[in-house]
């Protein structure tokens, strides 16, 4: 099948999964599930002979991390998979009922937006969270796997695909492409696809805001930051500097830089030095973190750098306004964290840092849809505008405006025997 005629046919099948059910959602979803656990040998054996392949290409480190699917994984994404099946009916909420006037009803109501046009690097099991989103939300979808992960997002979508066969859910709301070529064509698609949404690199995401007429959704670096301010707790500071760095390293929410107050600088950096260097970090600091550490040097470069490896840059400030600044000159709006004792400068710091994510006293790792309590995410948007940070259900949502009278009128509104409207909310 040509482009054209997938993203005809996927859009069809979505309209006709726009109108069913909860129910009929809920039991794809589970039954989409049940195949994926029955699969799970298979869908393992596939991601393996994805890496070998990856590792024969010499890819680079950060994006075989994120191609591993295990078996650990894998249960974790199928969970993932039931919790959305679990959440709160997105379609079909009135939003706003109000009375314009009497017998005229206005009605604010969620609906899907059509179809997704996901186009994602590595991480086959963003296929599966992608997947079970946009059947709850009501949307097509049509996946772009990376080539490192062809094997591993063919039987995945095969699994779903038959699976859903088994449902009222026609499967062709699950497409899957597999070239550059159709990349290209998918972008073009303006009339069929309604958003897409990127997950990759800063300049995969460029290119295809720059290749295309259809709204995007995504962001590009992720750059997130830790400041230890001078009233931190060194223990706690320690420990979620570790955490946020060394627990998945190769995750777009794992800080790169970290900023540390000078009044603390003595006590804290040896301390957190020696922790990092224990999960085998390779430290990099400005001029006067050197004089503290035996570590390299830092560049200009550094600060703007998403390293998604055992790579932490570092640099003192002197003040909650100092790392601030830096974060906002450097940032890629991501998440940023504050570990403080000191309420107002906590305060200072969430209002004024620029972030999807700004938190206080615990790790970036927490910026997931998963750990939102989303059930899953279609990726996480770093735009100002709404959707923003981990993006769920609502995100893949829109509404329409439903207005029901009885014979009414505008002419009737205006004049010198204008009605007036009552405006009621009901």
């Amino acid at each position: 099948m040509s482009i054209l005629e997938i993203a005809q046919k996927t859009r069809q099948a979505a309209r006709k999964l726009a109108v069913l059910s909860a129910e009929a959602k809920n039991q794809a979803i589970e039954t989409i599930a049940q195949a994926l656990e029955v699969a799970a040998p298979e869908i393992v054996a596939a991601n393996v002979a994805d890496r070998a392949a990856a590792e024969v290409d010499g890819i680079a480190k950060p994006l075989y991390d994120r191609l591993k699917l295990d078996e650990s994984k894998l249960k974790s994404a199928i969970a993932g998979v039931r919790d959305v099946a679990k959440l709160p009916e997105p379609i079909g909420a009135v939003q706003i009922h109000r009375e314009l006037d009497t017998g005229l009803i206005l009605k604010r109501v969620t609906c899907p937006l059509g179809v997704l046009g996901i186009i994602f690097e590595a991480r086959p099991e963003a296929l599966i969270q992608i997947v079970s989103l946009a059947i709850k939300s009501g949307n097509g979808v049509i996946l772009k796997g990376g080539k490192e992960a062809v094997r591993s997002c063919e039987i995945l979508t095969k699994v779903i695909r038959q699976a859903l066969a088994e449902t009222v859910v026609n499967p062709e709301v699950v497409q899957l492409l597999t070239t550059r070529e159709e990349t290209i064509e998918l972008l073009k698609m303006d009339e069929y696809i309604d958003l897409i949404i990127p997950r990759g690199s800063n300049s995969f995401v460029q290119f295809v805001q720059n290749n295309t007429r259809i709204p995007v959704l995504g962001h590009a670096d992720g750059i997130c930051h830790l400041y230890v301010d001078k009233a931190a707790d060194i223990n706690k500071a320690v420990e979620i500097a570790v955490d946020a760095k060394t627990q998945y390293p190769a995750a777009c929410n794992a800080i790169e830089t970290m900023l540390v107050h000078s009044a603390i600088a003595p006590k804290f950096l040896p301390a957190v030095a020696e922790a990092l260097q224990q999960k085998q970090v390779e430290l990099r600091g400005d001029e006067t973190t050197r004089k503290i550490l035996d570590i390299a040097a830092a560049t200009e470069t550094d600060w703007s750098t998403e390293y998604s490896d055992l790579i932490l840059s570092i640099k003192i400030v002197d003040s909650v306004e100092e790392a601030i600044n830096h974060i906002n000159t450097y940032g890629s709006r991501h998440t940023d964290v504050i570990v403080t004792e000191d309420s107002e400068a906590a305060e200072t710091f969430l209002n004024q840092v620029d972030a999807a994510g700004v938190y206080h006293n615990c790790s970036t790792r927490f910026a997931d849809g998963f750990r939102y309590g989303f059930g899953a995410e279609v990726g996480i948007s770093t735009q100002q505008m709404p959707p923003r940070g981990p993006v769920g259900l609502e995100g893949l949502v829109t509404y329409k405006y439903r207005v029901v009278g009885d014979g009414h009128i505008a002419a009737s509104y205006v004049g010198n025997e204008a009605k007036e409207f009552t405006h009621r909310d009901l």
